[in-house]
């Protein structure tokens, strides 16, 4: 009897001392979005870990394997580490991990509070929910709460909000990175047309940053060519237009642009970060 309340007593003790993000599942909000993990975090040594690819992905990190060394970069901020080691390297400088990063099926685990404060947010938990929070984009002195994306097919179109601080800042950095030469706007534009006129340009998407009263604080309007003409025609035709509603200015644009914004739309819809509006396509 003795030892069956001594184990009781241990038991009740061990309970009592669990941290919040002991007891329960672990569930990750970024910037108020429940996000969505096909590997589920867990706890390692008291500390919350999360699959390096979901924390990275909307973060907006960028990740590169080594044999057992994973590089993270964003902005100016680049962090190197290895799976079971708690040796780090941030920006050249060596630190010490609580827990050490790991392998489990076949997915890098690793410390949330660390990689989410090193890129600058903000972690706080309530219970078993890790709230992390990212600095809004702003665009004259507005804070943008979400990025309007429409882009329509022969039959029909989806419209859809992105949300996430870090998603909306990338997405407006690769318009700014990847912004062309200063150009005319084209004699004949729209959007896809069931049969589009050979050397016209239709809109292959459109972004609209809009604030929490959804009122625009920009716009761009992607712009594809339309062939069809001899090729000899079409010599010095830009093959994508890039089109500042905002501003009524036209540029030249980049694949690598269409690829990265379109690459981190991807990703936030397949992280939970989008919300659906319309969807119209027969």
């Amino acid at each position: 009897m003795k030892k069956l309340f001594t184990a009781i007593f241990a038991v009740c003790i061990l309970l009592w001392t669990m941290t919040p993000v002991d007891a329960a599942a672990i569930q990750i909000k970024m910037d108020d979005v429940l996000v969505k993990s096909d590997i589920a975090p867990e706890v390692k040594n008291n500390r919350a870990m999360v699959p390096l690819r979901v924390i990275s992905e909307n973060l907006g990190a960028q990740v590169h394997w080594q044999d057992a060394t994973i590089t993270l970069t964003l902005d100016k901020v680049t962090v190197q580490l290895k799976l079971n080691s708690r040796t780090i390297i941030k920006n050249g400088q060596a630190e010490q991990l609580d827990v050490q990063p790991y392998l489990k099926n076949n997915r890098a685990f690793v410390p949330i509070r660390f990689i989410a404060e090193t890129f600058g947010s903000q972690v706080h938990y309530n219970n078993s929910l890790v709230h992390i929070t990212n600095e809004p984009l702003m665009l004259d002195n507005v804070k943008i709460q979400a990025l309007r994306y429409e882009y329509h097919m022969t039959m029909g179109g989806v419209v859809q909000d992105i949300k996430g601080n870090a998603y909306i800042k990338e997405i407006s950095c690769a318009f700014q990175e990847q912004q062309g030469q200063p150009v005319a706007a084209p004699a004949d534009y729209s959007w896809q047309l069931s049969i589009a006129q050979p050397g016209s340009y239709s809109k292959s998407g459109q972004y609209d940053f809009k604030s929490a009263d959804g009122k625009s604080g920009q716009q761009f309007d992607i712009y594809s060519l339309n062939k069809g003409f001899p090729v000899e025609l079409l010599e010095g035709s830009p093959a994508l237009l890039l089109h500042d509603v905002s501003a009524d200015k036209w540029y030249t644009f980049t694949e690598k642009g269409v690829q990265s914004i379109s690459q981190l739309i991807q990703n936030a819809i397949k992280n939970g970060f989008s919300t659906l509006i319309s969807n119209t396509v027969a």
